[in-house]
């Protein structure tokens, strides 16, 4: 895992500088080869893990004492359990493929609830834990000046994903780790759908849109676009892969629509989101069903309702993977348009809040498809009504 915020925070690069073996994995500080006696009186080697606080990848202050373990319970070195730190109960908290932690400690430092950096905790730790296996041999330490390898820049994040880890959620969040997604379509739900996986460990998110972001679309697209943003006149694409490769890696931008002549750039996407309306949609859909790839299809119909001048309408989503296609069209669960022209009358009415909660509405749907949400409907088609404020799941599989 990255090096960067061990290099940027004093405390981090103190722990390294003397000789203990950490790591930043999945937002958690990670110390191995800490060692400890076992129940058996047996010297022992475990891993220490902590929550870790960044600021633009800088270590803050840690927020609590707690520390997680990966080993055996540790004893004094009579073998009772040292019950000051914490219960023999176990735990099963999984920091990634290949760390499980086992049990939870609480060390206060005092005369304070939490520690003033990483170093005095992780190092306070060390010593409750590696003392008794001193006492039974002298040369035992946590110091064991590993070698410190280059670092991989194989990484999705500009920094480090601390949110997944402080909600103990990190190996939820691994199964979201496609290779690539494309989001067809930049307008108001577009651009959502972008700003809430752009969250997401996709390696690639590829954005098809061959329409200029202009200043009606800042009032339906997630952020603040300045003045001067707005005079540059960028394709959509490049307006919003400017944004969001500022926090991640692999934002491709596609300035151009999708239709029947280029639809084979969709040919190995993971998944598909589309945004999109018009006569082309069509043509597409019967193609992303040949290349075998799963999609949802997000679409809304607000109108006007001129005697109380308020807004009604409804929200669609509807889910097609190649277990399940038949509702596409034999209950004709996405509209298809059959000319290019836009009726005079036509508003397409387009609300902010409402384009925030398509998108939402897909993109939950897309985790549960995924295993990261609880699915019990299994639903794959749904809509939202704005007028009596509830969803409707149909479709099921």
């Amino acid at each position: 895992m990255s090096r960067r915020p061990i290099d940027r925070s004093p405390d981090l690069k103190h722990l390294r500088d003397e000789g203990y073996d950490i790591a930043i994995r999945s937002g958690y500080l990670v110390m191995k080869d800490v060692p400890y006696l076992n129940e058996k009186m047996e010297i022992k080697r475990g891993v220490l893990i902590s929550k870790l606080e960044l600021s633009n990848d800088k270590a803050n202050p840690p927020q609590d004492h707690v520390a997680h373990f990966a080993g055996e319970y540790p004893c004094h070195k009579d073998g009772t359990l040292m019950k000051q730190i914490g219960t023999a109960d176990p735990i099963t908290l999984k920091i990634d493929d290949n760390l499980t932690a086992n049990f939870t400690f609480s060390a206060k430092p005092k005369p304070k609830d939490n520690y003033d950096n990483y170093f005095d905790k992780m190092t306070t730790y060390v010593g409750i834990l590696q003392g008794p296996a001193q006492a039974i041999d002298a040369k035992e330490t946590a110091q064991t000046y590993p070698v410190i390898r280059a670092e991989s820049d194989e990484f999705v994040f500009k920094y480090i994903d601390t949110a997944s880890s402080r909600a103990e959620i990190t190996a939820v969040c691994q199964k979201l780790e496609l290779s690539k997604i494309a989001i067809v379509g930049l307008g108001g739900t577009g651009s959502y759908v972008l700003d809430l996986v752009a969250k997401a460990p996709v390696k690639e998110i590829h954005l098809f849109d061959g329409d200029t972001f202009f200043q009606h679309n800042a009032f339906r697209s997630p952020g603040a676009a300045s003045g001067e943003e707005l005079d540059e006149k960028l394709p959509k694409v490049v307006y919003f892969q400017r944004i969001y490769s500022k926090m991640r890696h692999g934002i491709v931008a596609h300035p151009e629509y999708i239709g029947p002549n280029n639809v084979n750039l969709l040919q190995g996407m993971d998944f598909v989101f589309l945004c999109m309306e018009g006569p082309t949609k069509k043509p597409v859909v019967r193609k992303l069903e040949e290349f075998g790839i799963a999609f949802i299809d997000v679409g809304m119909g607000i109108y006007l309702v001129n005697d109380s001048l308020c807004l009604g309408g409804q929200l669609r989503m509807t889910l097609s993977t190649p277990q399940k296609r038949d509702h596409v069209w034999t209950k004709k669960r996405i509209p298809f348009s059959e000319v290019a022209e836009v009726n005079e009358y036509d508003k397409n009415i387009q609300i902010v809040d409402l384009n925030a909660l398509n998108a939402a509405l897909a993109v939950i749907r897309w985790k549960k498809l995924l295993g990261f949400y609880l699915d019990q409907e299994h639903e794959n088609f749904s809509y939202y009504a704005v007028g009596g404020n509830e969803i409707t799941n149909e479709d099921k599989s």
